[in-house]
């Protein structure tokens, strides 16, 4: 199959296609592909062992219990928080309007086990209870933890 420039004169199909649309794309060679796909396994071998360490290295949950609301300028919030025994652990704690806005806010200090008398439980001490009474700015009508985490040691 033969098609004609512009001068009129003929050339093949593919050298005209080529210089239409470009050379076609050259092939990965065996020893590329395989180099390619030991490196992605590579990669993601990497990034799984750094999750499932950065996981284990700070691991704190927190689950919400209940709470409750006594009157317009005062809420309670009752949690449990999870983690290794020896460990403190600081806690964010809000109370919510109908709205869903923030009517109060308390960060608490929950201390390692060896300091902790109260809250104690059957896991070796690394479940405890906290109720929390938290000061609102107007009626809550819900009382939540918005997150834990281990504090960083200060630095003296």
């Amino acid at each position: 199959m033969t098609t004609e420039d512009k001068s009129g004169t003929a050339q093949p199909a593919d050298i005209s296609l080529a210089n239409r649309y470009g050379r076609p794309k050259r092939r990965l060679s065996r020893k590329a592909k395989r180099w390619a796909v030991i490196t992605a396994l590579a990669i993601g071998m990497g990034f799984l062992a750094w999750v499932s360490t950065s996981n284990a290295t700070t691991s704190v949950s927190y689950k919400d219990i209940g709470y409750r609301t006594t009157d317009a300028t005062q809420a309670e919030v009752d949690f449990q928080v999870t983690r290794e025994p020896g460990t403190a652990v600081k806690c964010a704690v809000k109370a919510l309007d109908s709205k869903f806005a923030v009517v109060g806010w308390k960060v608490v200090d929950i201390p390692p086990v060896e300091q902790d008398a109260q809250g104690q439980s059957a896991d070796g001490g690394r479940t405890l209870a906290r109720r929390v009474v938290l000061r609102t700015e107007s009626q809550a009508v819900s009382g939540v933890v918005d997150s834990c985490w281990i504090p960083k040691p200060s630095a003296s």
